[in-house]
């Protein structure tokens, strides 16, 4: 089986490469992978750690696939408590990548979409290429963000442009998210791990209780906000417009299945754009 995910560790910089195909889509085996790499790093003497991707793609989201064939022919009482010990399991890892009492940098180049943003967001640091786009799609499957996604952006953006994200599915590109000061650090094509190692040397340096002492401050965890979330998720998952839509999302044969659909705002001329990525 080839790994989803691979931890490597130099020093006091340590990285962790998402190198499942098509496009690190976020399933068991990914889960697994994530899980065999914070053990390995809470052995380590690691300062900082670099997330990035060898595909075309930070990562697609959730892998809807995997997650359509487990309850396509289950009624929802029957598929219920194993989505629910997944979508723990899923919380439990984002959680620890959240608190890492080290800093995390994540290197964002092309597709950021649904649970891969939702990974995205536990970074403390976002370095994004010029390609990086970052998107919600959920609401088009009948459910909310279940990664995390929603308490974790509420930290970093105001609420109406979660709301334009989270309501029209439109993403957002490079530039804009930098400016809204969701991305720290926006560079030239190709250049997100490179400017994102450089981060985590200087991250480095710093002397490690301190570093945590200023995290956990800063950043805390917002428990409340991410258990109303997963009861929220797991409730939508057993309406029957979820299956139809995974239905829908595994019927396509187009390139790209995890964009969002195109709905026309505001007439046909410059409709794409304007549906598909918020301003």
């Amino acid at each position: 089986m080839t790994r989803s995910a691979v931890m490597t560790i130099e020093g006091p910089c340590a990285e962790l490469r998402l190198c499942q195909e098509p496009c690190n889509e976020i399933g068991s085996e990914m889960l697994l992978a994530l899980e065999d790499a914070l053990d390995r790093l809470g052995n380590s003497d690691a300062r900082a750690l670099v997330i990035h991707s060898d595909r075309r793609g930070f990562s697609a989201g959730a892998h809807l696939r995997e997650l359509h064939s487990a309850i396509v022919d289950r009624a929802p009482d029957d598929y219920g408590p194993d989505l629910r010990s997944f979508i723990e399991r899923v919380h439990a890892v984002m959680d620890r990548l959240d608190m890492l009492p080290l800093t995390t940098i994540g290197a964002i180049h092309g597709p950021c979409l649904g649970g891969g943003f939702e990974l995205a967001l536990t970074c403390d640091v976002l370095v994004a290429d010029r390609t990086a786009r970052f998107c919600l799609p959920e609401l088009r499957l009948g459910i909310i963000p279940a990664f995390g996604g929603i308490p974790r952006l509420r930290r970093e953006l105001p609420n109406g442009v979660i709301r334009d994200l989270l309501l029209t599915g439109r993403s957002l590109g490079a530039k804009r998210a930098w400016e809204l000061g969701l991305v720290s650090q926006l560079v030239a094509r190709g250049q997100a791990l490179s400017a994102a190692r450089a981060c985590a040397r200087q991250a480095a340096l710093f002397v490690p209780s301190v570093r945590r002492e200023a995290k956990r401050f800063i950043k805390p965890l917002p428990v409340e906000e991410l258990a109303r979330e997963r009861a929220m998720f797991l409730r939508m998952s057993r309406d029957v417009h979820f299956k139809a839509a995974l239905a829908e999302f595994v019927a396509r044969s187009d390139p790209m299945p995890y964009q969002p659909l195109a709905v026309p705002m505001g007439g046909r001329d410059g409709a794409r754009r304007g549906e598909e990525e918020a301003t």
